[in-house]
Parts: structure tokens; C-alpha cells; sequence
């Protein structure tokens, strides 16, 4: 039986900005059910089919259908008859654990080899430095029988739910790569979406996380005035850097040239709708770190940044931008004096 002529349930878990506009692509292929823990999202969602909240101009598909019950959506996906189920993780990753481990409780065996469960948030665990892949297999160590992924890219998700066209990477592990890939790709790959595949789990992560690092970065120097030559600078050597990492961590060069690497950055470098690069001007134009960070930002390489420096420092990988930003972030740094340490650094081949 084909991919597309499968029958595909799909479960979106969390009515954030991106869960809502991920739901809202797959309800166009495939049955989907969103879950939300407030009651009155669900109900907003089911008769008036918006998420006022997080994407207030935007009228959503009346197929997409939402629910308050996490035990509904999991059996929703794990339904008789279904051919393969799609559980997308719209949670950051400070609430991954929690989710899995929840998920882990509800699932049944007989339906778990059906089910591909991927994760859309970006970052490490801010205690332990752990990658979501980590988070994930930890929390559902009782299901190796489970397709695992994450699914990421350049994508904003107010673009996604207008939709707008969108490339994305859906790296997966587990037992069924190409089950699971292909369950994902019934369920979002179509007219406004193009999913490609791949198996570095550990590099589309990498990617993900420090690409926000990168952008404040390149937001602190836009708002300082620093022009478009040092932001070029900074997005090819934050690429550089991103990569170093990424390579010690087990991750593959070529990932990081693509969609999930240099893709991902050019967006949340450059783009209006980027949190980490409005957090980025917001710093350069004078406002202060602590004030910023006191308002409850929920840019996630402020959240990861340290974190990052962390893993860096324990592989013994140079990663300057990540600690200019750190400096800025946490310690005080002024953000010229940021950027004066990077130009003051020892000169040196550019591939090393």
C-alpha cells in the first residue's frame, strides 16, 4: 500500500503558534485533531475555527477539529483501522519530557509500531545540555517499537497557517525510517509543503538550536548599525560554528548546508517575524538584557545559549559567538564591547 493511499490519523499536541499551523497543514491530507489544555482554545478552535491567542488573523480549516482530553488525541492516532498515526510535538523543550512521559502512559502495544512521533521545538535542556532526540528516548524507553523525529527548518509559523509555501526536514530513528517517513510526508508533504528526508537526527537538531543563538547575535549587531557586511560575517561564521558542534556531537557536515542548517539561519537571522533577532535588536538598540529577559521572552536562544557554551566547552570546541552572546546575555557584556572581543581574535585560515 502506497503512502498516499494510506489512512493517516494525525495528533497535534500543543495550540501554540507552530502546533496550530502544523494542524492546520495536515488537516488538508489527513485526519487531524489538535490538543490544547485550555478549554476555551478548544472550544474557540472547534466553532469558530481560530486561535485568537497565537494566530489572531488567521481563520483556520473547519476540518480541523480540536480536543482538551491528551488521553482523546493519543487514541485518536492510535485508532483501529488506522494505518499509521502521527503524533507532532508542538511543546518547547523545557515541556518535552513531561509530554513524552504522559505519552508513554496512554500508548497501547498493539497499535505503538504504527505510531511515528515527531518534535518541532529547538534547543537543549537547559540542565543537563540533553538534545530533544535524549529527551525523547528517555521519557519512552518502555516503546523502542516507536518511530521517532523531528521535523525542522526555515519556517515561521504565521506564514505556514496563511499558507504559504514551505520547505522542511524531517529527520527520523527508530526501527521504520522509511514508515515513518512516509506517514509524515502522506500527512503534510503537498501543494504549500515540501518535506525532504534524512537520518542526522543529531545535525537538523544541532541546526535548530543554535541558528537562534546565531540570529540574537546578528540582531545585536543590526541594532547597533553595524551594517549587512558584519551580518554576512556573523551568519557564516555562526554556520561555521554551528557546525563544529554539530560534528562533534555526531552530526553530518552536509546537514548543516542544508534546510535544517544554513536555511534555518539565513530565516531567523534576517526575518521580521524572528523572536531571537528582535530580542537581538532590542539589546543593540539599548534596552537591557535583564529588563528583556525579566518580561518573560520566549526567544529559545536566550533559553539555550548557555547550555550550547556548555557542550562546546566540554568537547573543547571554540565557539565564539555563542560566548559573545553569553557575555551579553548573562554576564554583563556590553554589546560593542561583544563585538570588539570577536574582531579582536586571532587572525586565522578560514576552514579551521
Amino acid at each position: 500500500m502506497s503512502a498516499t493511499t494510506q489512512r493517516i490519523h494525525v495528533a497535534v499536541l500543543g495550540a501554540g503558534s507552530w502546533g496550530t499551523a502544523l494542524a492546520a497543514l495536515a488537516c488538508s491530507q489527513a485526519d487531524t485533531l489538535i490538543w490544547a489544555r485550555d478549554p476555551a482554545a478548544v472550544l474557540e478552535l472547534n466553532t469558530q475555527h481560530r486561535n485568537t491567542r497565537y494566530l489572531p488573523d488567521i481563520t483556520l480549516p473547519p476540518t480541523l477539529r480540536a480536543t482538551a482530553s491528551l488521553r482523546q488525541a493519543i487514541d485518536h492516532a492510535c485508532a483501529d483501522g488506522v494505518d499509521h498515526g502521527v503524533i507532532i510535538l508542538g511543546v518547547p523543550v523545557a515541556g518535552l519530557h513531561e509530554i513524552c512521559t504522559q505519552i508513554a502512559a496512554m500508548l497501547r502495544r498493539p497499535c505503538a509500531t504504527r505510531i511515528t512521533l515527531a518534535w518541532t521545538c529547538k534547543g537543549f535542556q537547559h540542565e543537563t545540555g540533553l538534545l530533544p532526540h535524549q529527551i525523547a528516548q528517555d521519557a519512552l524507553s518502555d516503546w523502542p517499537e516507536l518511530n521517532l523525529g523531528v521535523l525542522s527548518g526555515p519556517s515561521f509559523a504565521h506564514e505556514v497557517a496563511q499558507g504559504l509555501p514551505v520547505a522542511l526536514t524531517l529527520a527520523t530513528l527508530g526501527p521504520r525510517h522509511e514508515s515513518a517517513a512516509g506517514a509524515v510526508l502522506a500527512a503534510l508533504h503537498g501543494t504549500n509543503a515540501r518535506i525532504y528526508t534524512s537520518t542526522d537526527v543529531i545535525g537538523v537538531e544541532v541546526g535548530g538550536a543554535l541558528k537562534n543563538i546565531m540570529a540574537i547575535a546578528c540582531g545585536i549587531s543590526d541594532g547597533l548599525g553595524l551594517g549587512t557586511n558584519a551580518r554576512a560575517a556573523l551568519i557564516t561564521r555562526g554556520l561555521a560554528e554551528m557546525q563544529r558542534l554539530g560534528l562533534a556531537l555526531g552530526g553530518q557536515a552536509e546537514t548543516f548546508a542544508g534546510l535544517a542548517g544554513l536555511g534555518d539561519l539565513v530565516l531567523t537571522a534576517t526575518g521580521a517575524l524572528s523572536r531571537n533577532r528582535q530580542v537581538g535588536l532590542a539589546i543593540g538598540a539599548g534596552e537591557p538584557p535583564q529588563q528583556i529577559l525579566a518580561g518573560g521572552v520566549t526567544a529559545e536562544g536566550v533559553r539555550c545559549a548557555r547550555a550550547a557554551l556548555q557542550l562546546g566547552r566540554l568537547h573543547n570546541i571554540d565557539l565564539p559567538i555563542t560566548a559573545a552572546v553569553c557575555g551579553v546575555l548573562f554576564d554583563g557584556l556590553a554589546p560593542r564591547e561583544a563585538v570588539s572581543s570577536l574582531l579582536a581574535r586571532e587572525a586565522r585560515a578560514e576552514a579551521a
